[in-house]
């Protein structure tokens, strides 16, 4: 009788390296927001992939950065907590990168006891002695690790990146229901979809100053009904993001609705409204509210 696995996946890198899209194809959902923009992802987020004989939930953490403010520090703190609860760690660079920006992040890495898998992402942007270049560095740089070139977006290599880490797993019996997906409730993919909507609506500061946070979730069979608020922290900001007659922010409304109808595979109904709340990226009562003090 084949035993049963079970265990931690957990991916860390830089900003913009391609995580969430390498989970997102691994669970075949799409959990994590992805963006061009740095700092797309600010939670630790699970993603889980169940089979007969195995568990394996994979873990989404913001890319490293040097915190500047109380909501940087919280997000750096759930990077540091995949290191602690790993079974097996990705790092995800991409071609060109030299090294994660935190050093001690760095050194805990070549110094992990657990299996470490060095991603090379986004390799079709890169020719063939570019990428033995980077292979032969990332060999020397982490000398621990088995280095696989991939691209996420293309899904290439990632297949034979999946069935190494079910190799990896330990045997356990599974963490969560077989038939979850995810550890995150349903509200929480409502506020993430309408941020995703903000990043890619909106320039410069004006997406690092929004948080969202859904009011009213009412699920009937046929319809969800939602209401929403975007918090931001000035009000210069708030006439931004509601636009000219509102405009703006019936864009990121009609967005958001047509993936949430996809996602949850029903009709529904959301209203957006705005809100300042000032200088919630610094105020640690703010922070945990949203989730993001894990003390």
């Amino acid at each position: 009788m084949t035993k049963h696995k079970a265990g931690f996946v957990n991916i860390i890198g830089n900003p913009n390296v391609g995580k969430s899209t390498l989970m997102n194809a691994f669970v075949g959902e799409k959990l994590s927001i992805i963006t061009s923009k740095a700092q797309t992802t600010r939670h630790r987020i699970f993603g889980i992939v169940n089979g007969d004989d195995f568990q394996m939930i994979i873990s989404d953490t913001p890319g490293v950065i040097k915190p500047a403010y109380e909501l940087q520090k919280s997000m750096m703190d759930f990077v540091r907590s995949a290191f602690d609860d790993a079974d097996v760690l990705l790092y995800m660079v991409e071609i060109g990168e030299k090294a994660l920006k935190d050093e001690d992040f760095f050194k805990k890495l070549t110094g992990s006891k657990v299996p470490v898998l060095l991603l090379i992402n986004k390799i079709d942007k890169a020719d063939q002695e570019q990428l033995e270049t980077q292979v032969a560095y990332w060999r020397e740089q982490v000398p621990n690790a088995e280095v696989y070139p991939i691209s996420a977006l293309e899904n290439f290599s990632v297949e034979q990146v999946f069935n190494r880490i079910l190799e990896l797993l330990p045997e356990s019996p599974p963490f969560y229901p077989k038939d979850q997906l995810t550890d995150k409730p349903e509200r929480f993919f409502v506020n993430e979809t309408i941020r995703e909507k903000i990043l890619l609506n909106y320039k410069k500061e004006i997406p690092y100053a929004v948080e969202v946070e859904t009011e009213e979730f009412l699920e009937d069979e046929k319809i969800i009904r939602m209401r929403s608020v975007i918090m931001v922290e000035r009000d210069t900001q708030k006439g931004i993001i509601i636009g000219h007659k509102g405009a703006a922010l019936k864009k990121v409304g009609v967005q958001a609705r047509e993936d949430l109808e996809k996602f949850f595979g029903k009709q529904v109904h959301l209203e957006l409204y705005v809100k300042v709340n000032k200088n919630w990226r610094s105020d640690q009562r703010q922070l945990r509210r949203f989730g993001y003090d894990q003390k």
